[in-house]
């Protein structure tokens, strides 16, 4: 089973609609936010990606949207490692509130050099460490003290 990174998050009045519920295109921002933040534990921070003059873009992303987040509450956006191929990999995320999951998806993000914008493989000290998620079964956790909570 592969590794499950979780960052904790709070719903904020800006996330949500008039109703106080969360405006669905923030699941997708709060989806990006774990992923940054997992690739930044295993070592590969803004300054290492773009240091070696590469990004990461969304491919495809497919979203199901399950259970209402509202104002004020504490959730978490996950993310696993799925397929790994040579300029692009596959995600499963997750944004639950406790053991309740309120939305779901798969994200494929491709790696791209910076310049052109073309596709190229991933580093291989990235692809190795990913590599290493897809084969354990821990859940690694980020403690996020900059969420106001």
């Amino acid at each position: 089973m592969a590794v499950e990174f979780s960052l904790p998050l709070r719903v904020y009045i800006e996330d949500t609609d008039a109703g106080g519920i969360v405006y669905y295109v923030n699941y997708l921002k709060f989806m990006e936010r774990a992923r940054t933040e997992f690739l930044r534990s295993l070592g590969f921070g803004r300054e290492f990606i773009f240091n070696r003059n590469l990004m990461f873009v969304v491919r495809d992303v497919a979203v199901n949207y399950l259970r209402p987040a509202r104002l004020d509450d504490e959730i978490e956006a996950t993310v696993s490692v799925g397929e790994l191929r040579g300029a692009s990999m596959s995600l499963h995320q997750a944004v639950r509130r406790g053991d309740e999951t309120l939305a779901e998806g798969a994200v494929t993000i491709a790696c791209v050099d910076r310049d052109g914008v073309r596709p190229r493989r991933i580093p291989k000290e990235i692809s190795g460490r990913l590599r290493g998620t897809q084969q354990n079964d821990n859940h690694i956790e980020q403690h996020n003290d900059s969420n106001g909570s």
